[in-house]
């Protein structure tokens, strides 16, 4: 390529790294996104953890205040029920009621000033009341099977705290401070019991709550059974658990202290702050459900996060904005980019299709000419076999192989210039293959083995056989070239689909025969231009640069391609990729082409002048070239033939307007003035339908045109035997 060419690749275009400005973008989102949330974590932690602590302390406040207020209240009970019991004395039940009225009024002086107290009861050594600080004459009541009748005298004289229960005397909902009687001797005398109003506790612990519906407050006896409680539980039967850990803090003799449990009351989760009473197996508790902290804690938190969401979705929008631009602009660079590589690939390729534009009709050109002189030769030798060639036939052989070479070269020029008339036909590859090996391992270096792998059930092409044979032949003289000492070559055929453009073809199915050797192998830049017509890497005179040009050009106008794949110092594999021929070819008047090379010793045409097979035959030769026309008409003559010759389509279509006729019209294709070959026969088929026509040329660009006509074509150089075949099919020669 020329420096020209390569611009489309070395052009500086202006350079713009938008990978780093995405990534910077992308960076500068992460952050937007990674800080804040990073800021929110450790605020909500630390939030979380305040209001857990404040909870905490708010518990452990009420605690200490509810407990110094039930240490109060416990105290002053105390203290009455052993003033009473020191008022009491050794009495005995009898005395004791005898004194019924004056005890009576000094049990109710003492609890009238005191609203915790429903009532003060003396109750007898067998639990019947002796005295009440509310009734007088005292009701007939015994308390002998009540619990904290038969603890107390079990405990005497320390003072037993009871269950709540409906008091029988107080007719209220209360708990009993009871305290046994012993006299001097030891005698259990009776009791003394102070009825607590449970709901002078709960009124106390409302307003301590100061109505915060997720406090809890209550008062517990040491085996954890409630008192009283703020909220109270509906069902009063229900107590908490002995195996929880506020329960394990009261049999542990634990003086206060903080847990976090479920409560076996409400099922409730809180934080619970606990203190003893005194000395008493008493203890006050104050809880919090940690589900308000939770949900105080997660509305607090979504707004802030509310709050701090505002301006980082306004940098998520404007960061999403500019990454939105950049991939405008880098697409636009891109298409930008990409028109001014096409412009400059187009112009190049431009160029390059001129020059081979201008190389492919200078080939043409000169083929065509050349043919025209093979022509000439070869009419003439069929005249020198016609007279026993009289003493020459060493000359004329000789003769005979040099336009055998001549026509070779003049067929692989016209292939490569994309001009050579084709025969196409359908192919089995396999046959063709077994039948053109003898001739690749003829053609390559006795030194190199040639072996043949053909895959089972091969489809069927579309090519000309003749272009197929000299493209293989071609590769393999090319791979006999890259291996001076010798070595192996592999031809291998084998049925392959094509998927997602893998050599630039379109998609489908194609047979493979790929040519693979051990050679030298080929630089990149040799392969890159391997196809180009007269290029070659061989020593001045010693290659034309139309082998590896040839094999392109039949498979492509096979409707494939060809491909190269080489390692220098490795070897080299070319794949030809054949079309799959699905459907029958229809029966047509196909061009007939001579071989490549024409064996010195083939039979001469042996036409008698004294039996001529076509005597009488007028014939109208249209053809430019005198000596052409000089050959062909002796030939004609020999044939016994009357001979008109024109040079021009345009002479020989005003000799036929004039009314004159011919038994055969035998015209050449390419012809100067305003028509050719194909023009005068398109006149010739409309007006004169029955007369009979013959096309002889060496370009293949008009074919088409002659096919459809269903017009025989003569590809020169031809055979003369080829011409009498159609002129006189069936008559031996």
């Amino acid at each position: 390529m020329d420096s020209t060419e390569n611009a489309t690749f070395d052009l500086p275009l202006p350079a713009r790294n938008f990978a780093s400005m995405r990534k910077l973008l992308l960076l500068v989102l992460a952050v937007s996104i990674v800080i804040p949330l990073a800021c929110l974590g450790i605020y909500g932690y630390y939030d979380h953890e305040r209001r857990f602590a404040d909870a905490r302390e708010l518990t452990e406040r009420l605690t200490r205040v509810a407990n110094e207020h039930a240490l109060k209240v416990i105290d002053l009970n105390q203290q009455l029920e052993t003033r009473i019991v020191d008022l009491l004395g050794d009495s005995d039940d009898a005395t004791v009621k005898s004194r019924g009225e004056g005890l009576h009024r000094t049990l109710d002086d003492m609890s009238g000033t005191l609203a915790q107290i429903a009532a003060i009861s003396v109750f007898g050594e067998k639990g019947d009341l002796l005295a009440n600080s509310r009734w007088y004459p005292a009701p007939v009541i015994s308390i002998a099977e009540r619990d904290d009748f038969t603890s107390a005298r079990a405990v005497a004289p320390v003072t037993y705290f009871s269950l709540p229960l409906r008091g029988k005397v107080a007719r209220s909902d209360v708990f009993t401070t009871t305290m046994g009687r012993i006299g001097h001797d030891g005698k259990f005398l009776g009791v003394v019991s102070i009825a607590l109003k449970r709901d002078y506790f709960t009124d106390f612990y409302r307003e301590l709550a100061a109505g915060d519906r997720a406090v809890v407050i209550g008062l517990y006896r040491r085996d954890g059974n409630i008192l009283a409680r703020l909220p109270a539980s509906a069902d009063t039967a229900v107590q908490p658990a002995t195996n929880t850990p506020f329960t394990n803090a009261f049999r542990n003799n634990e003086l206060y202290g903080n847990v976090r449990m479920l409560s076996s009351v409400d099922h409730v989760e809180r934080l619970l702050a606990f203190r003893r009473v005194g000395d008493f197996p008493l203890y006050v508790a104050t809880g919090y459900a940690t589900s308000v902290v939770e949900a105080s804690w997660r509305k607090n938190l979504a707004f802030v996060a509310a709050i701090a969401a505002l301006p980082c979705i306004g940098i998520w929008l404007l960061i999403g904005f500019s990454i939105r631009r950049l991939d405008a602009e880098q697409a636009a660079w891109e298409r930008w980019q990409a028109e001014v590589a096409t412009r400059l690939s187009i112009e190049a390729s431009s160029r390059q299709l001129r020059r081979m534009g201008a190389l492919g009709n200078l080939v043409a050109n000169v083929a065509h000419d050349f043919n025209n002189l093979l022509m000439v030769v070869g009419a003439n030798m069929d005249l020198a076999r016609h007279k026993h060639f009289n003493d020459v036939e060493n000359e004329v052989l000789a003769v005979e192989r040099a336009t055998a070479g001549a026509g070779s070269l003049a067929r692989r020029l016209m292939s490569v210039a994309r001009k050579q008339p084709l025969k196409q036909e359908i192919v089995d590859p396999a046959d063709w293959l077994r039948k053109v090996i003898d001739l690749v391992k003829k053609s390559v270096h006795p030194s190199i083995t040639v072996t043949l792998e053909l895959s089972p059930d091969l489809w069927k092409v579309m090519a000309d056989p003749i272009e197929l044979e000299l493209a293989l032949v071609n590769l393999a003289v090319n791979a006999s070239d890259a291996m001076p000492h010798g070595g192996r070559v592999v031809i291998r055929c084998q049925n392959a689909r094509v998927r997602g453009a893998e050599i630039d073809i379109p998609d489908g199915e194609y047979v493979l025969v790929s040519l693979t050797d051990n050679g030298e192998g080929m630089t990149e830049q040799v392969r890159r231009r391997a196809f180009e017509p007269l290029f070659t890497t061989k020593q001045r005179g010693a290659g034309t640069g139309l082998g590896l040009a040839q094999v392109l050009a039949a498979c492509e106008q096979a409707g494939g391609t060809a491909r190269i794949t080489s390692v220098a110092g490795s070897g080299t594999t070319v794949r030809l990729y054949l079309p799959r021929h699905h459907e029958p070819v229809s029966v047509q008047t196909e061009v007939s082409a001579p071989p490549d090379i024409a064996p010195p010793s083939a039979a001469p045409a042996s036409v008698d002048e004294e039996d001529a097979p076509l005597r009488g035959t007028s014939v109208l030769l249209v053809e430019d070239n005198p000596d052409v026309a000089a050959g062909v008409t002796a030939v004609l003559q020999v044939f016994g033939c009357a001979v008109h010759h024109e040079a021009s389509a345009d002479a020989a279509f005003a000799l036929l307007g004039e009314g004159y006729g011919f038994d055969l019209v035998l015209s050449d294709v390419q012809m100067p003035g305003r028509m050719n070959g194909i023009d005068l026969a398109e006149q010739i088929a409309k007006r004169l339908p029955s007369q009979k026509l013959v096309l002889m040329t060496g370009y293949a660009d008009e074919i088409e045109r002659a096919k459809h006509l269903g017009v025989p074509i003569l590809a020169k150089p031809f055979n003369m035997n080829d011409l009498l075949d159609l002129m006189a099919p069936g008559v031996p020669h």
